[in-house]
């Protein structure tokens, strides 16, 4: 069994910054694609961003693409997200979590997810 457990959520200012942090603990991290989601107020949770076990292949949503960056420390065993020019729409509990492969991180087929760190982009 796989642990996940997000930090890093906060309240920040459009066009502001802001770096999550996943840690996890259990199974050897380096055998699971890492990815985040995230769930906004009132809808559906969604795709974000995802990197193999290698850190060398990241996939982005097209609404990240360009501000967000997934990264990834298998000596830490910690995923991260850098959230750049951040929107009011960015607004979301974000989700930490682990895929069998890169082809299964949906939001049907995740092994592992931690329960949420929230962030909220306001002036």
């Amino acid at each position: 069994q796989v642990q996940l457990v997000e930090s890093g959520g906060g309240l920040v200012q459009p066009g502001g910054s802001l770096r999550l942090s996943c840690a996890v603990s259990g199974r050897p991290f380096t055998m699971y694609p890492m990815g985040w989601f995230r769930q906004a107020p009132g809808k559906e949770r969604e795709f974000v961003a995802a990197l193999n076990w290698s850190g060398e292949s990241a996939s982005y949503a097209d609404s990240v693409k360009g501000r967000f960056a997934i990264s990834r420390d298998n000596a830490k065993n910690a995923v991260y997200l850098q959230m750049n020019r951040l929107k009011p729409e960015d607004t979301a509990v974000y989700y930490c979590a682990a895929a069998s492969s890169m082809a299964t991180m949906t939001v049907g087929a995740v092994r592992y997810w931690g329960k949420g760190t929230l962030v909220t982009v306001s002036s």
